[in-house]
């Protein structure tokens, strides 16, 4: 299944988006990690370099007792102080200091969700909101706090005094607390800031 406008390829995208701590299994060892979603669709994560050796390596979603998502990925190692630097600054951004020295890039080759196999190219889609996304950002917690805070109690249930939004794409927000990074699903696709502001408008009211 390779169509991208196949109904469950757009929800696969979005339950991906919304889950980025999981479980990695490379060979017979197992990891908790967390990733990011570049810009371009592929995955950031700090790796082992057992993780960067294997040649079968597998991503659980959400986490190891409800694995609604398994991923066949193939990890590149990158370097920090190379083009790719820029996807170690945004995993930072999203989840603080990385476990590891040592970073990967992760192609998704095959998926398993929901029942349905699905290709894994079909699921590596650009944020066609990444050029506006650090411009979203920067507003929403410079003038929508508030919102925010609110957002986050009603829908993640979720009391956080100082949100701050740390990611934009048609599906949703990230928004990161004391801890851990939250989900704010929004209510209709997003293709540019305005509909971001209507969708938190919705989220908050």
């Amino acid at each position: 299944m390779s169509d991208i406008e196949d109904p469950a390829v757009e929800d696969a995208i979005a339950f991906l988006r919304g889950h980025l701590s999981g479980l990695l299994r490379f060979d017979a060892d197992v990891r908790p990690v967390k990733v990011v979603v570049g810009l371009d669709g592929r995955l950031i994560l700090p790796a082992m370099v057992a993780m960067l050796r294997s040649l079968d390596t597998t991503l659980y979603l959400p986490d190891e007792e409800d694995t609604s998502m398994q991923m066949q990925v193939s990890l590149e190692e990158f370097q920090e102080s190379g083009e790719h630097g820029k996807h170690c600054d945004r995993w930072r951004i999203y989840h603080g200091d990385p476990p590891d020295v040592r970073w990967a890039i992760a192609t998704v080759d095959a998926v398993r969700f929901d029942g349905l196999f699905i290709d894994g190219e079909a699921l590596t889609r650009p944020n066609p909101l990444a050029a506006l996304e650090a411009s979203i950002c920067k507003r929403l917690n410079a003038e929508r706090m508030e919102q925010i805070r609110v957002a986050c109690q009603r829908h993640v249930e979720i009391g956080i005094e100082k949100p701050i939004v740390v990611g934009v794409d048609p599906y949703g927000f990230d928004v990161r607390g004391t801890f851990e990074v939250y989900r704010l699903e929004s209510p209709s696709e997003m293709r540019s800031e305005r509909d971001a502001l209507t969708a938190l408008d919705e989220l908050a009211s």
